[in-house]
Formats: C-alpha cells, sequence, structure tokens
C-alpha cells in the first residue's frame, strides 16, 4: 500500500481549507416530485437590470444554492452578474462533468441539478449527461449560452441548434427569445424538470438577449397549459389491484426507481409488510426497501439474484411501482412472466403497457398509489381471508438458500474485486452514499454492498454512461456535504473523466475514489470471453501491463491524495486510511484480477428462463414446484 506523504496530505488540505463553504442540505426525507424547491430568499423587489442579471436573480428566487459550469463566449454575459451573487458556482473542467454533477447532486438531495454552459460545443458536450438525466427522470435544468438572435442559423462561430439537438432527450426545452421572458421561463423550467415524472429541462439563451435591458419582477406566472401530472390514482383501479393481491398465490412487488422519485420507501415497507409479499428493487431503486428485510429477493435482472429472476418469471401477479419493465430486467420481453397478471403503477401513462401489457394500469404518484393501495388492501383482508403465500415463500428462500449471491477468489492469487468493494461497503457502512461508474465494477457494487437506506446508491441505470462516477460524486458531495461520498469505479471509466478530481481538489470537495482496475474493459472482455472465443480485441487499457496511467501519481498531480492495494492483505488497512482523510479527495487504485466475472448472468436476447448461476451452472429447478 503507498500512504500518502505529508507534503501531499499538506498540499491537499491547504487547497480544501481555502476552498468556499458547502452548500446547506436538504432533507431527503421531505423530498417530493410534486413539489420544486423551495425558495431561499425573500420575493425580491423589481429591479432594473440586464438579461443575465434575471437570470441570476431568478436562479436565487428559485433557492438555487449551486450551479456547475464552465464560461465561454455566448454564456459569459451571465458570469459577470454571478460573480457577486449567493449562488456557488463551481468550475469544473469538462462540461460533461457539469452535467454529471448535477445528475449527482439531484439523485443525492430530491433538489434541481443546475449545470451552465455556453453555445456550440459547450453545450453539445451536455449532451451525453442530459441523455443520461432524461434515461433516469433526473431532474435537472441546464442553462446554455446562444449566438446572438440576428446570427442563428447562420452557421455563426460556435453556433449550433442545442434546442433541436436535445429535443428527444429533454422533458421540455426553451430557446428564450426576450429578456424579459427569462424569469417566466426559469420558473417553468424548474416546476416541468421536478414536477410529474422528473427530468432534464434545457434552457437556450442568445447572448443578445443575456445583454439586452429588461425589468425583473418576481414571481412569474407559469404558463404550462396541458401540463398537469395526475398524481392519485383511479380509486377503481386501486381496489381492483388490492383484490388481485389478496388472492394471488405467487404475487411480486417489482420496484423500481420511482418510488424514490416520490418520497415513496416508507408506504413501500408498510405495504410490503401488511401483505407479506416478496419485493425486489430494480438497480434503479436500490436502497429503496432494505437489502436485508426478509422479504427482499433482490434485484431482478440480467445479473440479478437467481430468486428475483425467477420469483418475477413464475409470478401470477406482478405489482409494478414506478418501475418501466426494462429490457435488463424482461430479458426476453415475450417469454417474460408468461403466467403473470400485471398490475402497472407509473406516473407516466406513455410507460404503461409500452413494453408489457398492463392489466391493471394505474396512473399516479407512487407515493400516493401505495398510499391508497395500504387502505384498499387493508380493507380487502378486513373483508374476507387472503391467499397464503407459505408455499411461495418456502420455493422462494429455497433458491436463496441454494444461490446466494457469491464469488471465487482468483486462482492466480490477484486481489478479488468483489472482495475489495464487499469490504468498502462493511467498513464504510449503511450511512454513506455509494456512487458507480458502468461495467463490472457498477454490477458488483449493486450485489456485494448493502443498500439499507433510500438515497445511498447512485448510478447510471439507463443510458450507461462510463465516466459518470467522479463527477456524480463530486456532485453528491456538494448537495450533501457532511456523508462520505465513495464512488466505485472502473479503469476504463475513470479515465473518461477523472480531471475532475481537480475540481474537486480545488473546491474542497473531498470525495474518495476506488478504482476497480483489472486492466481492461472488463464487461466488455467477460463478453468477449463468453460469446467471442476469447479474442480479446481491443479491450487491454495497458494500466497493469505499462500501468498508464499510474493512477497514484495521477491522483497527486490533480490535487488527491493518491493510494495503492494489491493484496487482500491491504484492502482494510488501506479503506482506514482513505476514511481517515476528510480534507482532500482520495483515489485508491485496487489492482485486480483481470478473469473476474459478473454471475448471475442472462444473457442479452435470452430468455430469463435461462439464467445461469455461473459460468457452465444452471441453477436446478423443478417447474413442478411452481
Amino acid at each position: 500500500m503507498t500512504r500518502p506523504t505529508p507534503e501531499t496530505l499538506a498540499h491537499s488540505a491547504r487547497r480544501a481549507r481555502a476552498a468556499a463553504a458547502p452548500a446547506t442540505d436538504t432533507d431527503p426525507a421531505a423530498r417530493t416530485v410534486a413539489a420544486p424547491a423551495a425558495p431561499a430568499v425573500r420575493t425580491p423587489a423589481p429591479a432594473q437590470v440586464s438579461g443575465a442579471g434575471s437570470l441570476v436573480r431568478s436562479l436565487e428566487a428559485l433557492g438555487v444554492d449551486v450551479v456547475f459550469g464552465i464560461p465561454g463566449g455566448s454564456i459569459l454575459p451571465a458570469y459577470d452578474p454571478l460573480y457577486d451573487s449567493a449562488v456557488r458556482h463551481i468550475l469544473v473542467r469538462h462540461e460533461q462533468g457539469a452535467g454529471h454533477a448535477a445528475t449527482g447532486y439531484a439523485q443525492a438531495t430530491g433538489r434541481v441539478g443546475v449545470c451552465m454552459a455556453t453555445s456550440g460545443p459547450g453545450a453539445t458536450n451536455l449532451v451525453t449527461p442530459i441523455a443520461d438525466a432524461y434515461m433516469d427522470s433526473v431532474p435537472v435544468v441546464a442553462i446554455t449560452g446562444q449566438v446572438a438572435r440576428p446570427a442563428i442559423g447562420t452557421d455563426a462561430f460556435q453556433e449550433a441548434d442545442i434546442q433541436g439537438i436535445t429535443l428527444p432527450i429533454t422533458k421540455h426545452n426553451f430557446l428564450v427569445q426576450e429578456a424579459a421572458e427569462i424569469p417566466q421561463v426559469l420558473a417553468e423550467a424548474f416546476h416541468l424538470a421536478s414536477t410529474g415524472r422528473p427530468g432534464p429541462v434545457l434552457v437556450d439563451i442568445p447572448k443578445d438577449v443575456l445583454q439586452a435591458a429588461t425589468t425583473f419582477t418576481w414571481p412569474p406566472t407559469l404558463d404550462l397549459p396541458g401540463y398537469r401530472p395526475t398524481l392519485h390514482p383511479h380509486g377503481k383501479q386501486i381496489r381492483e389491484a388490492a383484490r388481485l393481491m389478496a388472492s394471488a398465490r405467487r404475487p411480486v412487488l417489482y420496484v423500481g426507481g420511482g418510488v424514490l422519485k416520490a418520497g415513496a420507501t416508507d408506504g413501500l415497507r408498510q405495504l410490503a409488510e401488511l401483505t407479506g409479499i416478496p419485493v425486489v428493487t430494480t438497480l434503479m431503486a436500490l436502497g429503496a426497501f432494505p437489502d436485508s428485510h426478509p422479504q427482499h429477493l433482490g434485484m431482478p435482472g440480467m445479473h440479478g439474484t437467481v430468486a428475483a429472476v425467477y420469483g418475477l418469471q413464475k409470478a401470477d401477479l406482478i405489482v409494478a411501482l414506478g418501475a418501466r419493465f426494462d429490457d435488463r430486467v424482461t430479458g426476453r420481453l415475450d417469454s417474460f412472466a408468461p403466467d403473470a397478471t400485471v398490475v402497472h403503477a407509473d406516473i407516466d401513462p406513455a410507460e404503461i403497457g409500452k413494453n408489457r401489457h398492463a392489466d391493471v394500469p394505474i396512473v399516479g404518484d407512487a407515493r400516493h398509489v401505495i398510499d391508497e393501495l395500504i387502505a384498499a388492501v387493508t380493507a380487502e383482508r378486513a373483508a374476507g381471508p387472503t391467499t397464503d403465500l407459505g408455499d411461495w415463500w418456502n420455493q422462494l428462500d429455497d433458491l436463496r438458500r441454494r444461490y446466494p449471491l457469491g464469488y471465487d477468489d482468483p486462482a492466480d492469487g490477484t486481489l478479488s474485486p468483489q472482495y475489495v468493494i464487499k469490504r468498502i461497503g462493511e467498513i464504510v457502512g449503511r450511512d454513506a452514499i455509494y456512487v458507480a461508474g458502468v461495467g463490472q465494477h457498477q454490477m458488483w457494487a449493486s450485489q456485494f454492498i448493502s443498500y439499507e437506506k433510500p438515497y445511498t446508491w447512485l448510478n447510471s441505470g439507463g443510458l450507461g454512461t462510463m465516466g459518470y462516477a467522479v463527477p456524480a460524486a463530486m456532485g453528491a458531495k456538494v448537495g450533501k456535504p457532511d456523508t462520505v461520498v465513495w464512488a466505485i469505479d472502473g479503469d476504463g471509466c475513470f479515465q473518461m473523466t477523472n480531471q475532475e478530481l481537480a475540481t474537486c481538489a480545488l473546491e474542497g470537495i473531498p470525495v474518495k475514489i476506488a478504482v476497480i482496475n483489472n486492466g481492461n474493459l472488463g464487461m466488455v472482455r467477460q463478453w468477449q470471453t463468453l460469446f467471442y472465443g476469447e479474442r480479446y480485441s481491443n479491450t487491454d487499457l495497458g494500466t497493469h501491463k505499462h500501468r498508464i496511467p499510474d493512477f497514484v501519481k495521477l491522483a497527486e498531480a490533480l490535487g488527491c491524495v493518491g493510494l495503492r492495494c494489491e493484496t487482500a492483505e491491504d484492502v482494510d488497512k488501506t479503506i482506514a486510511a482513505a476514511m481517515e482523510i476528510n480534507d482532500a479527495p482520495v483515489v485508491i487504485d485496487f489492482v485486480v484480477g483481470k478473469d473476474a466475472m459478473v454471475w448471475p448472468m442472462v444473457a442479452a436476447g435470452t430468455s430469463n428462463d435461462e439464467i445461469m448461476f455461473a459460468r457452465g451452472v444452471r441453477p436446478a429447478f423443478d417447474e413442478d414446484d411452481i
């Protein structure tokens, strides 16, 4: 293990202490998709300002405490009034980092994350994090500068039609035409981003609009005709769902990220314990229901537990709450849960029936849906006996006993990545926030860390964005400064956005980054092993063979503390050393074996019935028992 030198610690500590104070926190228990962030200041008086001044005053009135961004020509007018504002601006090193940081902030706090970029390449660098936020329903407002109105459409320097580019990946977007519109557009953007099904909203503002004189007044009147999200479900559908839940012999509660977005985790636990129904939580819903709860079967899907996958597959009733029947959960769709009646509750009516027919469609906010289901199920149980689920639980418990999550230590004596991640979870504890990149380490982090509390697991589930972890961890730590934040990243993902560690060092954001360094693009290598005859085409990154880059030296060059661990004996003390450092970012290079694989696995395009417990090992499953 390489320990930090006193010089490195002192250098990083000085940077941390000199940084601006972190933003204040919002209680996650109070989060709700039905309300945007509450204003943090009194209603401001009208004032004669520029469009840029109106923008900054609107952000202040909306209670924004931090913006992640990079200035440039078209957005530069906005940076002048920002200089005097109470809104903290964090200068990132790449616009993609700004977008993912805004996402991490929003996922950790439940508030709207805000990022800012200039026109053209600045704006297009936000496309990936905007698409990421769209896929995972994260409330983000992206503010971009645009060339002056007379130059729009002329292929002017640094011009790009960012409104057109992002149209398919935003909940809504705006091109502001007049400076007087700015307060209303900002208020509408925050309302749209944070209500109904949350999502990213883009506000594109031409440079001459930012420079124009205007009168700032607050609050504006929202004008969103036709936008009225349905929060309360239809009573008849709720009663039918309760009837089915009372009579089903093999029911499963299929819980998605919408339950977290709605702040419905307490109600979920009450509903589950009231009914005794098994619960599965998707990758986006980990922590919505405690992993240790006896009714929790684990995560379903491609790398889910055997019990969760087969529980859904053999169910006679699936109650889907805030989930979207993603292909990674269903496997081959035409073979998914063939005998199940489906109750599908979602705040977005477009999701219901999109992938799987819903026998009982319920449109509504998950918190209200669950609360009303509790009341209806209680009435149903009072009216008569309900089905005994003893046989169903016996079958599922047998599967849990025979096919628990586990791993084998590498035969060549190298460090096991699963062991590293498991020990991080055990040592750091349930109160920390864990952020993952995308790939094998993401799946291991979902499997071997126990998530007992909501909003402690952040990842890019829908888009699968490599490079998400470091900037998202940065945003989460800014939003929750008193919470320990660990990013579990891969050596491939880490090299995409690690420059944001310079931001963390300078801004006093002491995140901890565990690089699971297997020397390869691990998940791609796993597929090459299983499906491409072990022909490893372009997956060796050179971080083992050549130690390029040397992650410890890179961390130190970026103003962080760098550590390295290569043996199981050093894992615990390396994690402990990282935990002792609270005034600087820490990067740990965990050098692990290259051949570890993620199991269980349902191969892409196959049926969940074909789940493999390990390589060459199919679960023994008696169909007659089910």
